[in-house]
């Protein structure tokens, strides 16, 4: 996790409701709710720009001051519209500095594979895995080296090196990316040519049965 992240000023959220939250959204504020540890739900607005940028950021813990106080607060869902595009809610939750959390993080690979300079193709099947760890210890992202990788190569989950104290939750068998030889089309293109050769001949020759019929009458 960055350690750059910037403090969120919370704002209090006095009204509630669907038409007050369109109200909120307009003025460049986030509707936001708090859970966790037995406390009551709280509900409070955050700057739209600010909060933007930290989740552009990839950060999923939050540095919010609520009252003067500023609160270690997880990202636990982020609501969008209908185009997918703008947030319009936010769920956080507290934690503590020793809880573990389960997160969602992002899979980057860096380098070009050997097996490019053969002919093949780096193709990225799984782009995030779910971790365990520290809630102060969330990464921004998980970057694996590829450029060993050869044709027929395959980088599971298994194979990415994880934070300290991290342990993975997605199947280690799961493949993240593979090089593989994009086959070309020609060979069947030329097999159907000779199938539609095949079946056009006993047409021909159906063709002349008939008319040989029409002329004997």
């Amino acid at each position: 996790m960055s350690s750059e992240t910037m403090i969120l000023k919370a704002e209090k959220r006095d009204e509630l409701g669907t038409k007050a939250a369109r109200r909120q959204r307009a003025n460049g504020l986030v509707p936001v709710v708090i859970y966790g540890h037995k406390k009551a739900p709280q509900s409070i607005l955050l700057n739209y720009h600010d909060l933007a940028m930290e989740i552009q950021h990839h950060h999923r813990l939050l540095d919010v001051d609520i009252d003067g106080t500023v609160e270690k607060l997880l990202i636990k869902d982020i609501q969008y519209d209908y185009l997918g595009d703008t947030i319009v809610h936010l769920d956080l939750t507290r934690v503590n500095i020793d809880e573990r959390v389960t997160v969602t993080v992002s899979v980057e690979l860096k380098g070009i594979p050997a097996g490019t300079n053969e002919g093949g193709v780096l193709e990225q099947t799984l782009t995030e895995v779910e971790l365990e760890c520290l809630a102060f210890s969330i990464p921004e992202s998980i970057k694996a080296n590829v450029k060993e990788m050869a044709i027929g190569d395959a980088l599971k989950a298994g194979d990415l090196v994880l934070p300290s104290g991290a342990t993975l939750i997605t199947d280690p068998e799961n493949r993240i990316a593979t090089v593989k030889v994009i086959v070309e089309k020609e060979e069947d293109s030329e097999l159907g040519e000779g199938e539609e050769g095949t079946s056009a001949e006993p047409e021909l020759i159906g063709g002349r049965d008939e008319g040989d019929d029409d002329d004997s009458k």
